[in-house]
């Protein structure tokens, strides 16, 4: 899994977080159509509800420092790491992609931090942490039914969600709490910036939210 990773990429620093390094495709095409028959590499690419996310904790890091942090849906574990730069005392990265948990352990040690990388999917399962992030997970509809299920059950804990203005993304439930324009790669997104928002779940609303 390692070597596949490090081959479909190269060390990139971040231009909207510069304290972070992750491995990332330098394109979209090749790495997707090498990895058609496995999940799509979400994690070989810093999508915009990731960055925002990550840039919002490394502007705030009080929000979880000392804390045991779950990033859900992690991607190249990238809100993870900002997480474990910000002092978290424990943080799980969460992906149901096994090349997805290669891409957190690589990234965690470019960046020299620790991350639990967690192979499974968790939203059926109960996990005791104090925060929850999530970039990005607002794209399909049966996606975000279940992420917006699984978040409803955290209603004494911060929940914060990175969306871009994905086609999903819920309209109550979440109060706005900051907007970044985040550069993202164009061949992704058909932009070079996405305004992406950060969504602080309610508690007790996030059971009757709407979606579009």
């Amino acid at each position: 899994m390692d070597n596949f990773v490090l081959g479909q990429t190269r060390l990139t620093t971040l231009d909207f977080i510069p304290s972070i390094r992750l491995y990332l495709a330098d394109e979209v095409i090749p790495v997707w159509e090498k990895s058609e028959r496995d999940a799509p590499p979400f994690w070989a690419f810093a999508w915009a509800g990731g960055q925002a996310l990550a840039r919002h904790l490394i502007d705030n890091p009080d929000l979880v420092r000392g804390k045991r942090v779950l990033d859900l849906a992690s991607g190249s574990g990238l809100v993870a790491i900002a997480a474990a730069q910000c002092g978290a005392a424990e943080v799980i990265a969460n992906e149901i992609d096994e090349y997805a948990i290669a891409a957190v352990s690589l990234n965690a040690q470019a960046n020299d931090v620790q991350v639990r990388a967690h192979l499974g999917d968790l939203l059926e399962e109960e996990v005791d942490v104090d925060v929850v992030l999530a970039g990005d997970i607002f794209y399909s509809r049966e996606m975000t039914q279940r992420m917006l299920s699984f978040l409803d059950r955290f209603d004494g804990e911060l929940v914060l969600v990175g969306d871009p203005g994905r086609a999903y993304a819920p309209t109550s439930g979440f109060d706005r709490i900051a907007e970044y324009d985040v550069p993202v790669n164009s061949d992704l997104e058909d932009t070079q910036v996405k305004r992406t928002v950060i969504l602080r779940a309610i508690p007790g609303l996030v059971r009757n939210t709407t979606l579009p």
